[in-house]
């Protein structure tokens, strides 16, 4: 341990050295070093060892473990006071990243006669710190409102019994900060920095959250240029000129740059350019981005071996599968990075971090990935009430069942007239396909027994599965079969007594969509395209099912998006049987506000049926300069056109088909018990039957 050799001519500092050694060992608690004659005494005395390491206070076992793995003293391993001390600092860190700030530890250490020692740790987590409020300061352009929607942290609420949103954990707080730099990014606030997120400690043991937001300015993509080596074919990256070329004078967005490095990936894959690298340099000029692109070769390196570490509970297919480069594949660090983005993106590693090694031969290397693993599992609990009825709502999400990346949601919601309940299990990637398989079943209970006469149970399970056939072109084909028992009374039509009885329907549909929109959530520009059919495979009434959607959305200046939605579906029977009353089609109620949910259209003895067709035009926009000190709330103006007509088993029934329309303001109002929406409508066109209402509110939460 001492590195200490005979017949060696020791001056002061290598004695120095020695003491160092033997000190750095931490297995003594003196060391006395002395030379006499040409001999060197050392005079020790050893620290007592670890017999028993105690953690007392702690029930849950990963807790346990979790300690077992950062303190610096273990079983069996020597005892150094000072450690002690280190160890105290541990403990209360470990804890407070988990939301237990208000943790006390006592230590006690009791002496054995065999030199040992046994360390006891006492530990009172006490209650875990919740968030009273949540604050935006600096000049944060975007209200609170919207801020709060990006964010995972929540404010404490007295009903907010279940959600763990509202401890102040750090993990969540630094992802809180990611988001909101990944927000603003996006909205080309290019140098934006999330400063000073910290936590107010308030006498009731909660914390204020407090994110500083400094956007600085607003940033717009300039000159883009993209540099190729000589010998390569130009004609191959017309795709990327086109992008860049389309980017020219919009607002600066990282996503941007995301997919311009991600087109270029599957250019020089598709085009044998493997071994490739690019660099971008970056140029401001007051609100102005230039960007130059090179494209350089790299060095010929393949990947010898891919190595993970730090999963523990996930298996290693399930990294595996999500990596863009194989073992035995060239070494593409555009792919490696992608990978890596592909693993954060699952949510279910707190941390994702890699490093490149040197491999068995100069061309080769190996990538280690080293993941840290997180809690995947949420229950959740709603409820709502509204101009509609009220509702409540019960749910448990699992992202990664058994360690597989399987998705397991079940749910349960109960309303004025219904119960629904489902259990779905999603796997991203079955047998390595790269296609998804969801498995569901549901049961929905319908009671209109008193009102009008009827009440149907559905029970039921499907198949399906989803994958990209072509860019941004996805493919969803689903297999279901469903048992229905309609029952009615002496209150229900008599049209609708005829329908009362047993069905089984086997249902094929598939769904087409084209994506074309800047992002998934708040999207800001672009289209989405959406086509669905179901095919009855066995069925009593042989009911054809077509869908088509088309939303376009448009960005006029910052903070004010324009959407436009156009909205149509058709429900026949292709056997020329009557389409029974759980099947036929009734507007969803985003698609006409001023009228009230499902009370327009064909009606039957004073019931709205639905009918065989609907359809809907819908046009809003933001309204940001409306009382644009309201930090909670956002305006927006709509204009809605709809109708539902045509009812096929009767000619006798009041069809009122006539085009419904209205327009006036809605409000999404974060409050304190829970985001409200609510809108002012005026009905502009509609039928003497038609039930209007001018409010629409409706106020949900989370427990």
């Amino acid at each position: 341990f001492g590195e200490i050799d005979l017949n060696k001519d020791y001056s002061v500092q290598g004695v120095n050295n020695i003491l160092k050694n033997l000190y750095l060992t931490n297995f003594f608690k003196t060391v006395d070093i002395k030379i006499d004659s040409g001999i060197l005494y050392i005079s020790l005395e050893e620290n007592p060892i670890v017999q028993n390491l105690i953690i007392n206070g702690l029930k849950a076992k990963k807790f346990q473990e979790k300690l077992q793995e950062v303190l610096t003293i273990k079983e069996r391993s020597s005892f150094v006071e000072s450690h002690v001390k280190k160890d105290l600092n541990v403990i209360e860190n470990t804890f407070k990243t988990s939301g237990y700030y208000f943790v006390e530890v006592d230590v006690k250490i009791i002496k054995n006669s065999n030199n040992t020692v046994d360390l006891i740790y006492d530990i009172d987590l006490g209650e875990k710190a919740k968030i009273s409020k949540i604050k935006f300061l600096g000049d944060k352009i975007y209200k609170d409102r919207k801020l709060l929607n990006i964010i995972t942290s929540e404010e404490d609420k007295f009903w907010k019994f279940i959600s763990s949103k509202k401890f102040l954990n750090e993990e969540r707080v630094n992802l809180d900060k990611r988001l909101l730099e990944g927000f603003y990014k996006n909205k080309g606030y290019y140098e934006v920095v999330i400063e000073n997120s910290y936590a107010n400690f308030l006498d009731n043991k909660s914390f204020e959250l407090i994110f500083n937001i400094k956007p600085g300015k607003k940033y717009y993509f300039n000159k883009l240029s993209l540099h190729l080596p000589d010998d390569y074919n130009k004609k191959y990256f017309v795709e990327i000129d086109e992008i860049l070329k389309n980017l020219t004078g919009k607002t600066y967005s990282r996503n941007n740059v995301e997919e311009i490095l991600e087109t270029l990936d599957k250019i020089a894959l598709q085009k044998q350019y493997q071994f490739i690298n690019a660099k971008i340099s970056e140029k401001i000029t007051d609100d102005k981005i230039d960007f130059d692109i090179f494209i350089e070769d790299s060095d010929k390196i393949y990947v010898e071996k891919i190595n993970i570490f730090g999963n523990t509970y996930t298996l290693d297919q399930v990294i595996r599968n999500n990596l863009l480069i194989d073992e035995g594949d060239p070494f593409n660090k555009i792919l490696h990075s992608r990978s890596l983005n592909n693993l954060r993106g699952l949510r279910i590693f707190k941390e994702v971090d890699s490093k490149i090694v040197s491999g068995s031969t100069y061309n080769e290397k190996i990538v280690e990935i080293e993941v840290k693993e997180m809690p995947t599992g949420e229950i959740t609990a709603g409820a709502g009430v509204g101009t509609s009825g009220s509702n409540i709502g019960f749910g448990i999400k699992e992202k990664n069942y058994l360690g597989k990346g399987i998705t397991l949601d079940a749910n349960i919601i109960l309303s004025d007239e219904a119960i629904k309940g489902s259990l779905a299990m999603t796997n991203p990637n079955y047998k390595n396909t790269d296609k998804s398989i969801t498995t569901r079943i549901e049961s929905t209970t319908i009671d209109r027994l008193k009102d009008f006469g009827y009440e149907t149970n559905k029970y039921g399970f499907s198949l399906g599965t989803t994958y990209q056939q072509y860019e941004d072109i996805y493919f969803s084909p689903n297999i279901s079969l469903y048992y229905e028992d309609l029952s009615t009374n002496s209150a229900a039509s008599s049209q609708l007594k005829k329908q009362s009885g047993e069905y089984t329907d086997g249902i094929v549909s598939y769904v087409f969509t084209l994506d074309k929109r800047d992002q998934k959530f708040r999207t800001t520009e672009g289209h989405k395209t959406y086509f669905s059919q179901a095919l009855p495979l066995i069925s009593d009434d042989g009911v054809l099912v077509n869908t088509f959607e088309y939303q376009k959305y448009h960005q006029f200046v910052d903070q004010m998006v324009g959407r436009l939605s156009f909205y149509i579906r058709s429900v026949n029977s292709i056997s020329d049987n009557d389409v029974r009353i759980s099947k036929r089609t009734i507007l969803p109620s985003r698609k006409l506000r001023g009228f009230e949910p499902g009370k327009i259209g064909p009606i039957d003895a004073g019931d709205f049926i639905g009918g065989n067709y609907s359809s809907a035009l819908n046009l809003s926009t933001d309204i940001p300069f409306l009382f644009s000190n309201i930090q909670t709330a956002d305006f927006k103006f709509f204009v809605d056109a709809a109708n539902v007509w045509e009812v096929d088993y009767s000619e006798t029934i009041d069809d009122s088909n006539k085009i419904r329309s209205s327009t006036g303001i809605s409000v999404d109002w974060f409050t304190p018990i829970g985001p409200l929406n609510f809108s002012l409508a005026k009905p502009i066109t509609k039928a003497s039957t038609d039930k209007t209402e001018s409010f629409r509110f409706n106020l949900g939460t989370t427990f």
